[in-house]
């Protein structure tokens, strides 16, 4: 019988997610994008897991004006926009509202390319198994702009991976990913911080950290160990 909180941190659910993942460790090429900011951590764990490199794909969910927990939609690099037609439709979400929610995210997009990417470009995924990680899918809208906007860029599949879901964006992630794998997908889902006994916001500072830990430890063992495993 599961409790109310479900995963100590994102550390031990990217721990059991990598778990889950263990059929992949032998794609090669594989990389693994955590979501920021939420998702790297998550992410960090998966790519220790399969021996793969770690990078970061920004998006941003567009919320809604004073009901910012829920998503009308999401961005992502490189100009992709999704939207969530059923939640503009019901709330009468007025088109000058919506760009300046584009607008205002796309900011913060830039941003955070900045501050993550420094001088990393994004990398070359054409080819490549890439494992789409996120903390959790409440509805789905986030993940799915990533693997949407990640086709474009012709991966030979794309895993959309995730701690925890509800069923409806399991669905819809299953719609567009080639894969998805989920550790727990509950019946009544509140959120994704419930399943969480720890869900502290990660700060810029902790995802560089990530960031630059796992480029270190890809140049010095990364490389040779996947060769030998291939």
């Amino acid at each position: 019988m599961l409790t109310t909180t479900h995963f100590t941190d994102r550390y031990d659910a990217g721990r059991r997610l990598g778990v889950a993942l263990r059929g992949h460790a032998g794609d090669r090429p594989l990389i693994v994008l955590g979501l920021p900011r939420g998702g790297v951590p998550v992410a960090s764990r998966v790519a220790e897991e399969l021996n793969a490199p770690l990078d970061v794909f920004v998006v941003r969910k567009l919320g809604v004006p004073g009901h910012e927990e829920l998503a009308l939609g999401a961005i992502a690099s490189g100009g992709v926009q999704v939207f969530n037609e059923d939640v503009i439709g019901e709330l009468g979400v007025a088109p000058d509202t919506i760009q300046r929610v584009i607008a205002a995210e796309t900011r913060e997009l830039e941003r955070r390319e900045a501050a993550y990417r420094a001088e990393h470009a994004f990398p070359v995924v054409a080819g490549e198994t890439v494992i789409v990680v996120d903390d959790g899918a409440a509805t789905g809208a986030s993940m799915r702009v990533a693997v949407v906007a990640l086709r474009q860029l012709g991966p030979r599949a794309i895993i959309a991976a995730t701690p925890v879901a509800s069923r409806e964006a399991l669905r819809l992630l299953e719609a567009v990913a080639d894969e998805c794998v989920c550790v727990l997908t509950p019946d009544t889902f509140d959120g994704v911080g419930r399943w969480y006994a720890d869900f502290s916001e990660v700060s810029d500072v902790e995802v560089r950290v990530l960031l630059a830990d796992a480029r270190r430890r890809w140049r010095t063992a990364g490389p040779l160990a996947a060769d030998m495993r291939s």
